[in-house]
């Protein structure tokens, strides 16, 4: 069997960064200020770029930065500096789409492994082999590949293969999108995707101009382009067992719960398949958690069959979840058994809360003591990322995660 795939995380942010790591990846990809495909997703200036690679080296963790825009002239303003900066940091890979920026970084900075990025289309053995004769260390498979294409591609080829694995999916090929540039202004191409996909639309016939025919399921109207998100957990033995090296998890704009719970399923069940193999089995614990971020109902995608009418989201582009993030431990004082919790949700006395640590089993409680900054018992913490103090029932580390039961089990988020 092949050494144990990489697990791979996004982080849209440094404080994305970190939870990824802490809650299990093996390496996270992410952007800076420029050069890349998510220009709304937070993103990373030159030092928290630095504090970064800092936080994965000081862990045994690797950071790939993506420069994968494809660039008009104007874009190319500033790459040389850039990519001389992240070779300094010493990043671990660069995620590159374009062929031009590709050449140009492989001349620049040789010793930074080049990632050929899924919007190159990598979708058959030779266009993969072309990139690695090129130069590239691995390739990021187009999602519109069956798992039997994916193991024929191992079969033709030794450079290293990356696969999503977990979230949504981009309803144009490759997520090489024309729609938000023709509906807003904004080149998804070069970073600033409106999700026009996720839109509610209607039928305009040519000789009718202005009249405009629904195509509802239901009074609320339909969403035609709205793929549900992408989740192969249960089949991961088939995906490890077809010879991809990193299995990559998307969500770069997702939030930092996000983040967290869906590494660590992952976490979990790669670590009992590298354990058993053989008797490898998923179980719904793993499922469960899955469930508890904002997600679209969920798919396989193309990897065992061409997607059909059942893997369409038509009445809405709101998100389900169970669980609501309302708080982040920064410390605990084991003395007083007080962690210091920073709120990121309403909470209140009287609540049942869910303790979800990087690492190991979590536990319930109900919350019964909670004071302010000054230690002053309050009943209710309204204010967005106020301190206080939650008396725990166990020891709880930095950056466990509080969450509880999901109130209404429906949202409306972006993606």
């Amino acid at each position: 069997m092949q050494d144990r795939p990489e697990l791979l995380a996004p982080a849209g942010n440094l404080e994305k960064m970190k939870m990824a790591i802490l809650y299990g990846a093996d390496a996270v990809y992410l952007g800076g200020k420029a050069f890349g495909l998510r220009a709304l997703g937070g993103n990373f200036d030159r030092e928290e770029l630095r504090e970064a690679m800092a936080f994965a080296h000081a862990r045994g963790k690797k950071v790939y930065v993506t420069v994968n825009i494809f660039p008009h002239n104007g874009d190319l303003d500033g790459l040389t500096e850039y990519l001389n900066f992240l070779r300094e940091i010493h990043a671990d890979g660069l995620l590159v789409a374009d062929l031009g920026l590709f050449q140009y970084a492989r001349e620049q900075v040789p010793q930074l492994p080049l990632h050929v990025s899924t919007q190159a289309n990598n979708a058959n053995w030779r266009t993969v082999t072309a990139w690695q004769q090129l130069g590239a260390s691995r390739v990021v498979l187009a999602r519109e590949l069956s798992l039997a294409e994916i193991r024929e591609i191992r079969r033709h080829t030794d450079v290293e293969l990356e696969m999503f694995v977990h979230g949504a999916m981009c309803i144009s090929y490759s997520g090489r999108c024309l729609l938000s540039s023709y509906f807003t202004g904004r080149d998804a191409n070069r970073g600033s995707c409106a999700q026009c996909c996720r839109w509610k639309y209607a039928l305009v016939e040519e000789t009718r101009p202005g009249q405009y025919f629904p195509i509802e399921e239901d009074e609320r109207g339909t969403y035609i382009l709205n793929s549900k998100d992408l989740c192969l957990l249960p089949y991961l033995d088939s995906v490890i067992e077809s010879g991809v090296n990193s299995l990559k998890i998307e969500g770069r704009m997702k939030s930092v719960h996000y983040v967290a719970s869906v590494t660590k399923a992952y976490r979990l069940a790669m670590d009992d398949y590298a354990a058993h193999p053989d008797s490898w089995r998923v179980q719904q614990a793993w499922l469960d958690e899955l469930e508890k971020v904002s997600h679209r109902p969920y798919t396989t995608g193309f990897v065992f069959h061409p997607p059909d009418e059942n893997d369409q989201v038509y009445g809405t582009s709101s998100y389900v979840q169970t669980s609501d993030f309302v708080g982040l431990v920064l410390s605990y004082d084991a003395a007083s058994g007080y962690a210091l919790v920073e709120q990121r949700n309403n909470m209140k006395i009287g609540q049942e809360l869910e303790i979800f640590p990087p690492t190991g089993a979590g536990f319930r409680q109900t919350l019964a003591d909670m004071r302010d900054e000054e230690g002053q018992p309050i009943s209710v913490a309204p204010h967005p990322q106020q301190k206080i103090y939650i008396r725990m029932a166990n020891p709880v580390a930095p950056y466990t995660i509080l969450r509880r039961d999901h109130e209404k089990n429906v949202q409306q988020r972006g993606k």
